[in-house]
């Protein structure tokens, strides 16, 4: 976690930290996902909040045996620093989803989408094995900013619409989601076996789009579907064109309340995070 010796504690950056972790296990789930579980000590404290809780993952460069970040006496500036560090040298770090959390051992799952011309995150979930270290930037309370998916008093209803990079948050969302809510779900994936046996107590009907199948494009696939309920809440979550779309189209034609819809672009076609940080940050 530093440049150096292994640090013993980690920075609060409330009501998220920084936790080191190591690689238990990882399983290729589909042709384009992959399962990296991972566990460590310092998972005693890490609390997630559920549903489409997400997390800052850092992850070292190839011939690095863990990642590399600033000391964590920098407190304040302790982003800046990081910032400022060679490309080449300062961890490569990535959002994703707590896919799921358990105790005794304290283990947490993630799920990686894989591409065929993917980055960094990537190629090292393909060869990740036992040992291999991380650091997290992740909730230290389950009551956080970082879960997103909060419908509104009044809400009788759910919509989601996501790709298979928001497929985790999707399936963890349905899990959550109490018996007897109605929910209309659109997953979109790369192939017929990319598909997963989901579980929810919800009465949630699924749809499959499966683009090696001919899916039809977000905006066709939800435009002829009724919408669940008098007062649906909507969660749509994957590539950012995608996701702007749909929100245009359920608020311009079906006029949903803008208040009532989630929407998260987790990438963007044709960039990488890098630079979709850096356009933020412009």
């Amino acid at each position: 976690m530093t440049t150096a010796a292994a640090p013993t504690t980690a920075p609060e950056i409330a009501p998220f930290r920084l936790f080191g972790l190591s690689v238990v296990g990882a399983r290729r789930l589909s042709p384009n996902l992959v399962r990296v579980t991972f566990g460590g000590e310092e998972l005693r404290d890490f609390h997630a909040g559920g549903r489409d809780q997400s997390l800052s993952l850092f992850l070292p460069h190839p011939g690095q045996t863990e990642p590399v970040l600033p000391p964590l006496e920098a407190g304040d500036d302790w982003y800046p620093q990081y910032r400022a560090m060679p490309d080449g040298v300062r961890a490569v770090m990535r959002s994703y989803t707590v896919r799921a959390q358990r105790r005794r051992p304290d283990e947490v799952d993630i799920d990686f989408a894989i591409h065929t011309d993917g980055g960094p995150a990537c190629r090292w979930a393909l060869k990740a094995a036992p040992g291999d270290r991380v650091t997290v930037l992740g909730p230290a309370v389950a009551a956080n900013t970082a879960v997103r998916f909060q419908p509104r008093a009044g809400t009788d209803s759910v919509l989601i619409w996501a790709d298979e990079t928001a497929l985790p948050a999707a399936a963890a969302i349905l899990e959550w989601l109490p018996a007897g809510t109605t929910a209309r779900v659109w997953l979109e994936v790369q192939h017929t076996k990319d598909r997963q046996a989901l579980t929810t107590a919800a009465d949630a009907r699924i749809t499959w789009l499966v683009r090696d199948e001919g899916a039809p494009p977000a905006v066709e696939a939800v435009r002829e579907a009724a919408l669940p309920g008098a007062r649906p809440y909507v969660w749509i979550a994957g590539e950012s064109g995608s996701v702007k779309a749909l929100r245009r189209h359920l608020v311009r034609e079906r006029e949903v309340d803008r208040r009532d819809i989630t929407f998260v672009g987790y990438w963007r076609r044709g960039l990488s995070e890098e630079q979709l940080r850096e356009e933020a940050t412009a």
